[in-house]
């Protein structure tokens, strides 16, 4: 393990539990820094704050008291979905403590090089591919991040034969300060999580803190179709390494005709691969970049584009019912995700969206729903996106309560060679835990039709 003697004696302040917050409370008390932990949930329904005070580690649940920096604190560790306008984090700052996520903490301890991969759509295909494709190298690809796996609780586990493959939020990278990945790669930029954000400018300033402590021994992978990304990499001293859709690009991926190249290197024809959806071919073309750095061989990268299908929750084909097709697409928590799965279809669709309200106008979505047949709407957006269907001239918008009711009536209203999407456009936080909860109870909905 890389500097673990650097947290021991440290006083730390953990700011919010679940997974992230859970794992670096007992990594820290594990690598001997002096843990407190705060989480807002009373310690009689906490559960993960009753396992740590078991582990001997303070526990003070049910309030944020400022209180807590009557003590010394050297820094604090926040969950990610913690805002900065939390009256902790408001304090710790004015008093110039130091407030990082957790995988500042994995970078500084991982022996294993760490490849991080952000943006605003395509994080988790993008990562899900390049772990695959790493399965061919000679190191041993290890998948962690936004995915589901907690960085820092994997990253005590890596050695120095490993890769470590990190899908990173904005969230998360806010929080960094050493950060430093050996490869970096940034898919695109669009207006995501301004209610966290404030502004597109300081999200973006966020995600192009993957690049900020790279040195010229690093690697920046960027999109160069989007012009904030190019914008974000343009002092970047990490040696750069583009990839692009729409024109050949030099030392980096690029299409021609109907295949897929890196650098002057063939690597596999379009139609090989299965994955469906044009905007699958940047995060292809960026997992590509990724895979032949390490020297991944061709033969290796076509198997998986020849059986990668997609990750649950992601444009998901889920079944088939009397010639309707399902697709679980609950990891659409913004427009663009929306607006990215409806391309994906020439077939009638039946949408069904709709989720928290972030204040966004969804305007956006009206050219995307020409093959749109009905709407089925829920969820504290319902009205806004039951307007933009009328507007767009859909004659059938219904609203329902939740996705166990909008499944069977979609069924209802579809017919044969329809598409059955829930794609939301819409976080999940309204009605449930994540968007895993959303599409799973969306998945179960459609398999009791078949009942």
């Amino acid at each position: 393990m890389r500097n673990q003697e650097m947290y021991k004696g440290s006083n730390v302040l953990i700011l919010g539990l679940a997974k992230s917050g859970n794992a670096a409370a007992a990594l820290l008390h594990r690598l001997g820094a002096n843990v407190v932990v705060n989480d807002m949930k009373p310690l009689e329904e906490n559960e993960e704050a009753k396992a740590l005070q078991a582990l001997g580690i303070e526990v003070i649940c049910g309030e944020h008291p400022l209180s807590l920096f009557d003590r010394k604190i050297d820094f604090v560790v926040k969950n990610p979905g913690i805002p900065y306008h939390n009256p902790i984090v408001v304090e710790a700052m004015k008093r110039e403590i130091k407030v990082i996520t957790e995988v500042e903490i994995a970078s500084v301890i991982s022996e294993a090089a760490i490849i991080g991969i952000t943006g605003s759509n395509g994080k988790t295909t993008t990562t899900t591919l390049t772990y695959e494709m790493l399965l061919g190298a000679s190191k041993k690809p290890l998948i962690a991040g936004n995915i589901g796996t907690v960085v820092c609780e994997v990253a005590e586990k890596a050695t120095k034969d490993n890769l470590l493959v990190t899908e990173l939020s904005s969230f998360q990278l806010q929080g960094t300060d050493q950060f430093r990945p050996a490869i970096s790669v940034l898919l695109n930029i669009f207006d995501a999580h301004l209610d966290y954000h404030g502004t597109r400018k300081e999200y973006a300033h966020a995600k192009g803190k993957i690049f900020a402590n790279q040195t010229e021994d690093d690697i920046a992978i960027y999109n160069d179709d989007d012009p904030t990304v190019k914008k974000l990499v343009e002092n970047v001293i990490a040696r750069k390494v583009p990839f692009s859709s729409t024109k050949k690009v030099d030392n980096g991926a690029w299409i021609h005709e109907s295949s897929l190249y890196f650098k002057e290197e063939k690597i596999v024809d379009l139609g090989e691969i299965v994955l469906p959806g044009k905007h699958n071919l940047e995060n292809i073309l960026a997992a590509i970049a990724v895979a032949k750095t390490y020297g991944v061989s061709n033969d290796h990268i076509r198997k998986v584009l020849q059986t990668f299908a997609g990750v649950k929750h992601r444009l998901q084909y889920v079944t088939s019912i009397e010639d309707r097709r399902f697709y679980n697409d609950s990891k659409a928590t913004n427009i663009l995700a929306t607006q990215t799965a409806l391309s994906a279809f020439e077939t009638p669709v039946i949408l069904l969206a709709g989720g928290l309200d972030r204040g966004n106008d969804f305007d956006e979505l009206i050219p995307y729903l020409q093959h749109v047949k009905a709407v089925i709407t829920f969820g504290q957006t319902a009205s806004k996106i039951m307007k933009i269907a009328e507007e767009a001239g859909i004659k059938t918008v219904k609203h329902v309560d939740n996705v166990n009711q909008a499944v069977p009536v979609a069924y209802e209203l579809s017919e044969a060679g329809d598409t059955i999407l829930l794609s939301p456009a819409c976080a999940s936080w309204d009605q449930y835990k994540t968007f895993e909860q959303r599409g799973d109870m969306f998945i179960n909905s459609v398999h009791k039709l078949k009942i």
